[in-house]
């Protein structure tokens, strides 16, 4: 088996025209390959988000991986661009919802692309995951803990991030959604929530919730990581986009 990758930054026109940096990464060969975009977290465009853009592209997708803060903070290292870009309230829904189009769109335009793209998020990214899934022609979405799908943040929260419940109806692909038991955004019951208007919309869904686990299970970086449960979870994403946007 070949396993020779490439990766590397590149660049995307995203929402309004405006030219925005990305990070690749994919197979250096084979044929017919579906495409993943990876939303970062909160914490930004670093070094975790682009390990994650390589994994899946080990497992045989193209990926890319938007650089959601390019235009607040050019430049600069994460930890500074995502503290920028929650000074100003976060990435605004329609912008997002246009640079996930114009990821989505490198991706169907490579030449081994088969045409297949899911959407993925963690934190944050978990909510933008599942805003485009509502709004974008797409193969698969998958939530991973995503705070305030369901439910709206106090006044005083630095992110302008409403509930999506109204937009859920327009969901255009199947869900899979990847949460902590003991964390609260999402709380359990934000995700019993989720479940149920996701059902009552007749949208093809399933929800995993981790016990043992909080907010932020999967990054490798921080002291919430869990390991056992982030194992399981890679699988079931590995399960879910063979269904979606495997060559077959």
């Amino acid at each position: 088996m070949d396993d020779a990758m490439t990766a590397g930054t590149i660049s995307i026109t995203g929402a309004g025209g405006d030219r925005i940096e990305a990070y690749y990464a994919g197979p250096s060969s084979g044929d017919r390959l579906g495409g993943v975009v990876l939303i970062h977290h909160m914490p930004g465009y670093d070094r975790w988000s682009k390990e994650v853009a390589r994994r899946f592209a080990a497992d045989g997708y193209h990926v890319v991986l938007p650089n959601l803060y390019s235009r607040e903070a050019p430049g600069a290292d994460p930890d500074d661009a995502a503290a920028v870009a929650r000074a100003r309230g976060g990435v605004p829904d329609e912008r997002l919802v246009g640079d996930v189009g114009a990821a989505a769109a490198h991706l169907r335009g490579l030449p081994s692309s088969n045409g297949k793209v899911a959407v993925i998020g963690h934190c944050s990214g978990g909510r933008q995951a599942v805003l485009a899934g509502c709004n974008l022609d797409l193969q698969g979405v998958v939530d991973c803990y995503g705070a305030y799908v369901i439910g709206t943040p106090a006044a005083d929260f630095p992110v302008r991030a409403g509930g999506l419940e109204d937009q859920l109806g327009n969901l255009s692909c199947p869900l899979l959604g990847l949460f902590g038991a003991e964390d609260s955004y999402p709380s359990p019951e934000q995700v019993a929530e989720l479940d149920r208007l996701l059902t009552e919309h007749g949208k093809e869904h399933e929800l995993h919730s981790y016990d043992g686990a909080g907010h932020a299970f999967f990054c490798a970086d921080r002291p919430s990581y869990r390991p056992k449960q982030a194992v399981d979870g890679y699988a079931k994403i590995a399960d879910f986009f063979t269904r979606t946007i495997g060559d077959s």
